[in-house]
């Protein structure tokens, strides 16, 4: 049995203090049940709690670690930047660089403008769609996840036209009346819907491969779709890849299904494991932002050096991806014998196979959705495409196999409704070790 006592005794104290325990929701293992552990420290593919139980690490710090915890050269990035101070409010040369990187690894961003979050990339994209095209609606899709901006946490209504109502106290409904919520992977309503607000729509903003109501992919020709159906009606392609940007592919989601999105969203690997955010796109929509145009977005810590350069770190390191070779050149990187994204898509392509054998072989319906390094296990005998899809899965059992695998030593994302994620750090023998635990676990449910 394994001992959690200075993790028990943690929450407890903190439940004193903060909201919950914890300083984002998910982490309260409210929808697994019991109580979360608490990080001592992590290392590669691995963390380690309080008590000083090991894991096998598959949340990677919700998707930035995609090189793992603690890699040296990001390590010693911080520290040698730190030396010279932490944060100034004035340029520093370490925002130039990320920005010529940003723009040399994603074609459809010719300039770009960093924030702080994920949250704060995709609010500021959506103002400055609205005031470039002087529209005020947004189509949003059920299941994606765009940061706790009011606007955005909103839902579906009684059907796929309807205005969406708040989906959190303390969001009044008029902020969120300009917001059309339309199911993933479905072209008729994304159609039907400009055609019932001719001229007003801004935009679409989309994860290209939503990974927040676990994984799901978008269908052959729907990614086209929407660059087509917006183009035609005047409105804004806003791909958001905070989570999938670098990291399914070297330019993202966007160089993968080969999509060119008019603005992007940004966060997670950008930072190298330090807060970060940012949006871009061609430069005619930008240049709508303030200094230059009307537009205003601002943060005190925007750009800040200890996030440019451990974001600098990481991103130098994937730079030797076989789609991002010759950018990386370009932007002043060396080239590197390993390919990060084939070692990434090969430990994938592992799980998948294993867990799927795994299912097979304990006569357990499992859905194995997976895109490169994210992935997502529902237990259901249907395919998942969308948020209604995901809804079916038996989340009780998926209580269990989360707490079987734990007490294996595998850390997964304590939700049915989040993607896994694999870093290059991970190795072969890990990925079998984590399929003979849920093939374990499995065996048991």
């Amino acid at each position: 049995m394994i001992s959690r006592a200075k993790s028990e005794a943690l929450f407890a104290e903190a439940l004193k203090y903060i909201p919950g325990g914890v300083n984002s929701p998910v982490r309260a293992f409210r929808a697994v049940g019991g109580q979360p552990f608490f990080v001592q420290k992590a290392k590669g593919a691995q963390v380690w709690d309080v008590d000083g139980n090991e894991y096998i690490d598959y949340v990677c710090t919700w998707g930035p670690a995609i090189l793992g915890h603690a890699h040296p050269k990001i390590i010693r990035a911080v520290q040698r930047t730190a030396e010279h101070g932490t944060s100034f409010g004035i340029p520093n040369p370490f925002e130039v660089t990320m920005a010529k990187l940003v723009c040399g690894a994603v074609p459809s961003v010719e300039k770009v403008r960093m924030c702080n979050s994920g949250t704060e990339a995709c609010m500021s994209a959506i103002r400055l769609a609205r005031g470039f095209t002087k529209r005020e609606k947004i189509i949003k899709f059920e299941g994606c996840y765009h940061g706790h901006a009011d606007s955005l946490l909103v839902k579906a209504g009684s059907g796929a036209l309807t205005f969406g109502n708040p989906d959190s106290a303390g969001v009044p409904a008029a902020f969120t009346q300009h917001t059309v919520v339309l199911p993933f992977n479905d072209a008729e309503a994304v159609q039907a819907a400009f055609d019932a607000n001719r001229g007003q729509i801004a935009g679409i903003i989309v994860e290209p491969v939503p990974g927040n109501a676990g994984l799901y992919l978008p269908r052959p020709g729907y990614l086209e779709f929407l660059r087509r159906v917006t183009a035609d009606n005047g409105g804004l392609l806003i791909f958001d890849e905070v989570m999938t940007g670098f990291r399914l592919a070297w330019g993202g989601a966007q160089e993968r299904f080969g999509i060119r999105p008019d603005l992007s969203c940004f966060g997670k690997i950008i930072g190298g494991g330090l807060p970060v955010g940012a949006f871009g796109g061609r430069a005619e929509i930008m240049d709508w932002l303030a200094p230059l145009g009307p537009v205003y977005q601002a943060g005190t810590l925007s750009g800040n050096p200890l996030a440019m350069a451990a974001g600098i770190a990481a991103l130098e390191e994937l730079s030797s991806s076989e789609c991002g070779t010759r950018r990386a050149e370009s932007a002043g990187f060396a080239q590197k014998t390993a390919t990060a994204y084939a070692q990434l898509e090969q430990l994938g392509a592992q799980l998948e196979a294993g867990m799927k054998e795994a299912a097979t072989a304990a006569k357990v319906a499992v859905r194995f959705n997976r895109c490169g390094s994210m992935f997502c296990a529902y237990f259901t005998d249907r395919p998942v495409d969308n948020l209604a899809d995901a809804m079916k899965s038996d989340r009780e059992r998926f209580k269990r196999f989360f707490h079987g695998m734990l007490a294996g030593g595998i850390y997964l994302a304590p939700s049915q409704f989040e993607a896994g994620f694999i870093s290059t750090a991970h190795t072969a023998k890990q990925i079998d070790a984590t399929v003979r635990a849920a093939a374990t676990v499995l065996g048991s449910l």
